[in-house]
């Protein structure tokens, strides 16, 4: 009898991830959130700014991204690891960090294997820094396989894609063709950069079944309507990849459209969930279970049912009511907030971010936080009701959890 609890025990002790924070030396986060979260087989590198650790910026934009590189590093090494072991990245840029001069001094640090990268304009940051990178790291290096592209230019700083631990971390893709022609037609765009990432699939002997979260951003010149009837087109209504589409105000290249995200190798290993107030949606799932790994599309404080919208006017009422509405994700899998290894924060206007997170930290007290990047992706919108009674979203949040 002891014995079957002992095994008992265990078994439950392995249904749980292993979860450890992850903080270097003169590391201060700006919120209630973890620099570094090590879970399973990933380290999540929480969006680091330019800030040294004075809290100063660099004279330069080229010291600024060296900062933020380097604040990653620390992050990294501090785990026990090096920056070969990034499988993917995130890069949010300001207009005064132009695309270029990053990548000068991205190969810096990158100087062979480097990871899947995404790169997205941003209208404002936390503390004001002109540049953040969050990052996904895998702990085994032997598990980080590159994936060739027949196409994909062989002098870039990126990898089209990264495979690791039976996942597969896709590059950010725009909406162009090889040679840069921007098709006129917005639908086009979005079907080129859809082609892209079909094409890196069928590479890795996957296809769209397999993805797991997706992430379309776009500017004012691809209208979300164009951007979702493509979409739908590639995926399984009802069985979409979690997803997170995100208006910004430019990206690489002058595109209107990028897109990026995750598959899993083993369909058997991938499980859309759907919270039973949530009907079957054809552009994205709630949320999609893979291996230990819950991805969740980001949300924002609506209202679910068949008068839903945002009716709450405050980024307080907005954040709570927010991750009200991930939690019925997370519940689903049986998790809560402390399996939340990492999210990111949408504000409309940064100068909200110390009220977000006074109500964002009572999510997390008393565990690990999660890594967190925060963004202001656009201008400010005006703040006033519609006629029916709507307000304006001011804060959409999207997790990634891991059992």
């Amino acid at each position: 009898m002891r014995l079957s609890c002992l095994v008992l025990l265990a078994f439950s002790l392995c249904l749980h991830a292993e979860k450890k924070q992850v903080f270097p030396p003169g590391a201060v986060p700006a919120g209630p959130y973890s620099p570094g979260v090590l879970a399973n087989d990933f380290l999540y590198v929480a969006g680091q700014g330019a800030r040294d650790s004075n809290l100063k910026y660099a004279a330069t934009p080229e010291g600024n991204v060296r900062q933020c590189l380097n604040n990653v590093k620390a992050i990294v090494e501090a785990a026990g690891l090096t920056m070969e072991h990034v499988v993917y990245s995130q890069v949010f840029l300001h207009p005064t960090v132009t695309y270029d001069l990053f990548n000068a001094v991205w190969k810096e640090y990158f100087p062979k294997n480097p990871p899947a990268r995404a790169t997205i304009g941003t209208h404002r940051m936390p503390t004001e820094t002109p540049v953040q990178v969050n990052a996904v790291v895998v702990r085994d290096l032997k598990e980080k396989k590159p994936l060739q592209i027949s196409w994909y230019p062989k002098n870039m700083p990126i990898a089209p894609a990264i495979e690791a631990k039976g996942r597969v971390f896709i590059s950010g893709f725009l909406g162009r063709e090889l040679d840069g022609t921007i098709p006129e037609d917005p639908e086009k765009q979005m079907k080129l950069a859809m082609g892209r990432i079909t094409d890196v699939l069928k590479v890795a002997g996957l296809d769209w079944r397999h993805m797991v979260m997706t992430y379309p951003w776009h500017t004012a010149k691809m209208p979300r309507r164009a951007l979702d009837k493509v979409y739908a087109g590639y995926v399984e209504h009802g069985n979409t990849p979690a997803r997170a589409t995100i208006q910004v105000p430019y990206l690489p290249m002058d595109a209107n459209v990028e897109l990026s995200g995750i598959a899993v190798k083993d369909l058997a290993q991938r499980k859309a969930v759907r919270p039973k107030n949530m009907p079957p949606s054809p552009t994205a799932s709630p949320c999609v279970m893979a291996y230990d790994t819950l991805y969740c599309s980001s949300k924002a404080g609506f209202i679910p049912g068949p008068n839903g919208g945002i009716y709450t006017e405050t980024v307080e009422d907005q954040v709570r009511m927010a991750m009200r509405n991930l939690l019925d994700g997370l519940e689903e899998v049986g998790m809560d907030f402390s399996n939340v290894v990492a999210t990111t924060v949408h504000l409309d206007s940064i100068d909200d971010f110390a009220k977000m997170n006074a109500t964002y930290g009572k999510y997390f007290q008393g565990g690990v936080p999660p890594a967190r990047s925060s963004l202001g992706p656009l201008a400010p919108v005006e703040r006033k009701r519609s006629e029916s009674g709507q307000f304006p979203k001011l804060a959409e949040i999207l997790v990634i959890a891991v059992k």
